[in-house]
């Protein structure tokens, strides 16, 4: 009910981008004949096979992000690295695009992009006002390159975290910690929260990240800090602002090398991970390394062990450098640069992420002499 009184004020529209994946048919049974939204507030909802083609805008991609869901991105008022274009006038107060299996989601406000990592954060933080964790949450978790503004909401608020490697089964474990048909006598994790940066979100109602239940948790969200109708609309962006004022803001990106040759992307993580010991303590660039680690996971439901998921080099003030190694097929590998400079809640907090962690690319491109290992001089893509 909430929600419908956010979509019936005159003053609040939105835009739901299907980008032609399964999620069409679905985002008009709930979000236009449930909830009451105008059948214009749905794009691409028309399920194609080839996602649009390489014709569309998407090329056929059907991905939700900044680079491939052109359309929503344009009509949200922001260009492809989140920054405002053009008055605002005309755009909607909320967009959100699904990709094509819709299992992930991508969250703007007008002019307004919220990275997956501030997403994760900003639910938890805001979990008492979505039925769901009625009674508040017991666990939550995010993958081990995602961002840490998770960790800061989950520390204040006394919340089990966890911080597991890449892929879906871990956080699986977790939701099933405690259920007397997998792993009885385990604490419980359940109301849980668990998200990745590549734009997955989830809970455990299904064991599954779900795009449509993140997006119904920002209209919950918004509708709960739009309960007076008398008032202003607060947007996206004012509570996006509002939670870095309280715990801080994780700047962050990802800088993917792709198609690299195999050989010579093994050779640079096993170098990393000789110098992982002899980084810490070291002092770069103004910032001192607290650890450097190849990164391990003991799993606390099955107990096993996963080795090897990424190297992790933290400093002392939050920020992170951090490399993986994804894929090894004909076609090279792909070498992921994650990149997060912490500022404190007093601190710069409307700066562009891109240019923020321009230092730590330079410093990590050192520390991993992936140029010269490679023959790579920039990235392929940048997110």
């Amino acid at each position: 009910e909430a929600i419908k009184t956010l979509i019936a004020r005159k003053d609040f529209s939105m835009v739901y981008d299907s980008m032609n994946g399964v999620q069409g048919p679905y985002a008009r049974r709930v979000l236009v004949d449930e909830l009451g939204a105008p059948e214009s507030c749905l794009m691409n909802a028309v399920p194609k096979e080839d996602f649009g083609g390489k014709d569309s805008p998407s090329h056929g991609h059907a991905d939700p992000n900044l680079t491939y869901a052109v359309e929503l991105v344009a009509k949200m008022g922001t260009n492809k690295t989140g920054e405002k274009v053009g008055d605002g006038a005309g755009v909607p107060d909320f967009g959100a695009a699904a990709d094509g299996d819709a299992d992930r989601n991508m969250i703007l406000g007008k002019q307004w992009f919220v990275s997956p990592s501030d997403s994760l954060a900003i639910i938890a933080a805001n979990a008492a006002c979505i039925p769901f964790f009625e009674g508040g949450l017991k666990g939550c978790a995010r993958s081990m390159p995602t961002s840490g503004a998770l960790d800061l909401v989950a520390k204040k608020k006394n919340i089990p975290i966890f911080v597991v490697p890449t892929g879906w089964k871990f956080f699986g474990n977790l939701m099933d910690s405690g259920d007397e048909r997998y792993f009885p006598g385990k604490p419980t994790y359940t109301p849980f929260l668990c998200g990745e940066e590549s734009f997955g979100t989830g809970s455990n109602h299904v064991r599954e990240k779900d795009g449509m239940w993140a997006v119904l948790a920002w209209l919950q969200i918004l509708a709960d800090r739009n309960k007076d109708e008398s008032k202003p609309l607060v947007s996206v962006e004012e509570i996006t602002k509002a939670h870095w004022k309280e715990f801080g803001r994780n700047y962050y990106c990802r800088y993917d090398y792709e198609g690299v040759d195999a050989s010579q992307a093994n050779e640079m993580m096993e170098r990393l991970k000789a110098k992982c010991a002899e980084l810490k303590g070291q002092e770069m660039k103004g910032m001192k390394v607290d650890t450097a680690v190849n990164f391990e996971y003991n799993d606390p439901v099955d107990g096993s062990t996963s080795s090897n998921q990424g190297i992790n080099i933290i400093f002392t003030d939050g920020s992170r450098i951090v490399f993986r190694l994804s894929g090894t097929g004909s076609a090279g590998a792909t070498i992921r640069l994650y990149l997060e400079k912490y500022e404190k809640p007093l601190g710069n907090l409307d700066g562009s992420q891109f240019d923020v962690v321009k230092p730590l690319a330079q410093l990590a491109l050192e520390i991993s002499d992936l140029p010269r290992l490679t023959g790579r001089d920039a990235p392929t893509v940048i997110t």
